[in-house]
């Protein structure tokens, strides 16, 4: 039901595509929200809404960084990133210089 609803949603859309675009995403709205009820209704939909519960209560245990530990790992990876693409680009100049060696 969930599909025909979102299906009915799409071929609407192209059908009254001379229509405001402000209507359109209005009816669009509504007609995912009507989805979203009847998803909900269904055993699956029950599931997955206490699975978005239960992971907004993690996100909420999360121990996130604080301002100078996010730049200064920022910063390590950034430069580590420019080691290792030097690092590559000098493996590859050597390379190329020495095929280019062999071939003439």
């Amino acid at each position: 039901v969930v599909f025909v609803l979102i299906a009915a949603g799409v071929v609407g859309n192209q059908y009254f595509n001379a229509e405001s675009l402000l209507y359109r995403v209005l009816a669009l709205v509504a007609l995912a929200l009507v989805a979203a009820f009847v998803a909900l209704q269904t055993e699956r939909g029950r599931r997955f809404a206490t699975l978005l519960k239960e992971a907004r209560v993690e996100i909420r245990k999360v121990v996130w960084p604080t301002r100078p530990e996010l730049i200064q790992t920022t910063a390590i990876v950034v430069v580590f990133v420019l080691v290792v693409a030097l690092m590559l680009w000098g493996m590859d100049s050597l390379i190329s210089w020495l095929v280019s060696g062999v071939i003439g």
